[in-house]
């Protein structure tokens, strides 16, 4: 099993007054996670690749992955700066978190990111 932490939630505001990059180096120091997730607010919604960034360079040595918003049309940029991504709205017909996966946007996305690794 993979515990994949999710430092910047969807949808989400923390009540602390701490910055990002404090609660991902506290996370990784008292709970060893295998990535930390990075999202934007909601499911599909852009993850903004400077704030990726802010924490893979922080924490070179950690797994960072795009959570949201990872798409066709932003793959390339999000995997310039993240180790991965979690993938689960675009894959969906139309694209909509709603509906069912299809496997052609499938196979074009991860054929384009075979072209970039």
């Amino acid at each position: 099993m993979k515990l994949l932490y999710n430092i910047y939630p969807e949808a989400a505001v923390y009540l602390g007054d701490r910055k990002l990059e404090d609660i991902a180096k506290t996370n990784v120091f008292n709970n060893k996670p295998d990535a930390l997730l990075v999202s934007g607010a909601t499911a599909g919604a852009n993850t903004d690749t400077s704030l990726l960034k802010r924490i893979k360079d922080m924490l070179p040595d950690t797994y960072v992955f795009c959570n949201t918003g990872c798409k066709l049309e932003t793959v390339e940029t999000q995997l310039s700066v993240a180790d991965g991504a979690v993938v689960g709205t675009y894959f969906k017909k139309d694209g909509k978190f709603e509906n069912f996966v299809e496997y052609d946007r499938v196979a074009r996305f991860m054929e384009k990111v075979h072209g970039i690794r």
